[in-house]
């Protein structure tokens, strides 16, 4: 059992290998829906059946699916000046996505695994009206003038309000209102009732940041990403740095499987990296990053070692 889960995670951190190329869409100016303003890998966009990664200034489609991997984070700008951010390990469908009456945008974002912050903004001028709905797991959120974030996961469906207003929407219940920053609702996937709390600035600073964009992979701004996404214009994508955090380095597979959910638990995605050993067979890093310098990697390893105290930390280059 151990090995197989071993193995699924490996896979996981190894996943950018081989795809099928995508046509690059036709795109005039900001005649888009949504283009990806920015992108630290591995992320990838899959298109009517085909995947490739992820790059800066893409136009993307109705339907198109966004997939991220562990650590990665990818910004997206809709055409009403929103925008769509989406932490490592997630995966987010784009439905519904377009001007579907006259000077009315329409966007469904589905969102079954990770999470996402949704900002809204100025709507565009052309735009009169808009109807956007947030999808997070089970809890549907009708975004109106409002900053959010989101997250499902093994345990359970989360809505936080920021800033603005929304109405939640749970199959088999009743529509509520929330407007109070700071309110988050949890949908158990034990069964329990869904509970609706108040949580602390710094709780909601910390859910912020597992979407934002490290300073080293910036997204461009609207002009830029206007700029990108017109045909003959070379896109860009931000990559990873080239500094690790290695947590630990263990000769078994429980071990490695034992420290992975210890860091996960503490908040920590670690990514298992199989090592040739001396003589046979294989030792196992458990690393976070990468990150940009090895003062930011410094800084995490500080971090971390007050969340896993008897972890040997130690910084390496990728």
């Amino acid at each position: 059992m151990n090995r197989s889960r071993l193995h699924a995670l490996v896979a996981c951190c190894l996943l950018a290998g081989a795809q099928t190329p995508i046509a690059a869409p036709s795109v005039s100016g900001s005649g888009a829906d949504a283009v990806v303003a920015g992108v630290l890998m591995p992320a990838w966009l899959e298109r009517q059946g085909s995947r490739q990664e992820l790059t800066a200034g893409i136009a993307l489609q109705n339907r198109d699916r966004l997939l991220t991997g562990t650590n990665a984070r990818v910004e997206v700008r809709l055409r009403d000046g929103s925008v769509l951010r989406l932490a490592g390990d997630t995966h987010c469908e784009l439905n519904a996505l377009g001007v579907r009456e006259p000077e009315v945008f329409t966007a469904a974002i589905d969102v079954p695994q990770g999470a996402v912050r949704f900002t809204t903004g100025h709507l565009a001028r052309s735009l009169r009206q808009r109807a956007v709905n947030l999808r997070i797991g089970a809890l549907t959120a009708s975004v109106r003038g409002t900053d959010l974030w989101g997250t499902a996961d093994g345990a359970g469906d989360r809505i936080c309000l920021l800033e603005g207003h929304i109405t939640l929407l749970q199959p088999d219940r009743e529509a509520r209102q929330v407007s109070e920053e700071g309110s988050c609702y949890l949908a158990a996937k034990d069964g329990s009732p869904a509970v609706l709390q108040t949580v602390t600035a710094a709780q909601l600073a910390w859910s912020a940041a597992q979407t934002a964009m490290p300073p080293a992979a910036a997204a461009a701004s609207p002009a830029e990403t206007a700029k990108m996404s017109r045909p003959g214009r070379t896109t860009r994508t931000a990559r990873p740095g080239s500094w690790s955090v290695e947590v630990a380095a263990v000769d078994g597979e429980a071990d490695a499987l034992s420290i992975h959910d210890r860091a996960r638990a503490a908040g920590y995605g670690v990514r298992i990296k199989p090592l040739p050993a001396a003589g046979s067979g294989y030792r196992y890093a458990l690393r976070l990053g990468p990150l940009s310098s090895e003062a930011e990697a410094a800084a995490l390893a500080a971090e971390i070692g007050n969340a896993l105290p008897a972890a040997p930390l130690s910084l390496v280059r990728n």
